[in-house]
């Protein structure tokens, strides 16, 4: 996680102003990957009693703006943020509680699949959305596979619920 310091110099860098609540709601970004606007509300009221609902929500917003932060929304889901922007990586969800993990590229540089028409478009990421269930969600006649099993212990060491 970085220091305020290093939030404030990614905020410069970002041509952002410096204001307590911008460093905050980054710093709750980097210390909970994925979590929804709730969650990254309560984080940063810890922080900071004081702040509002909408300054929070406008500070998300300039941060995703200015890519110091990713938003991202699967189909059916709120809007989760993380802090993880510097690649071009994907998501798997958990069809039942929600959970999710980063799946780091296959093969290649990004963005990782070559569309079959980009249409002239320049493009430079490709999402991709994993779905399935998560080893605590998984159903028990399902065996484990070796990726199942990888995925289990990735998520495990990840707060994967928010």
């Amino acid at each position: 996680m970085p220091s305020d310091t290093e939030c404030v110099e990614q905020l410069r860098a970002a041509s952002l102003r410096v204001t307590r609540p911008r460093v905050a709601v980054m710093q709750a970004v980097h210390a909970h990957p994925h979590a929804d606007t709730e969650t990254i509300c309560a984080a940063t009221r810890a922080e900071l009693p004081d702040v509002s609902l909408q300054a929070i929500y406008d500070v998300l917003n300039a941060l995703t703006t200015a890519r110091l932060i990713r938003r991202i929304q699967p189909a059916g889901h709120l809007a989760r943020y993380e802090a993880r922007i510097d690649d071009n990586h994907h998501h798997v969800v958990c069809r039942k509680c929600g959970a999710i993990g980063d799946v780091d590229c296959a093969v290649g540089e990004a963005p990782c699949l070559t569309a079959s028409n980009d249409h002239g478009f320049i493009l430079d990421e490709a999402e991709v959305v994993y779905w399935g269930y998560c080893p605590d969600c998984a159903p028990t006649d399902h065996l484990p596979t070796p990726s199942a099993s990888t995925a289990r212990k990735t998520l495990s060491r990840k707060e994967s619920h928010g």
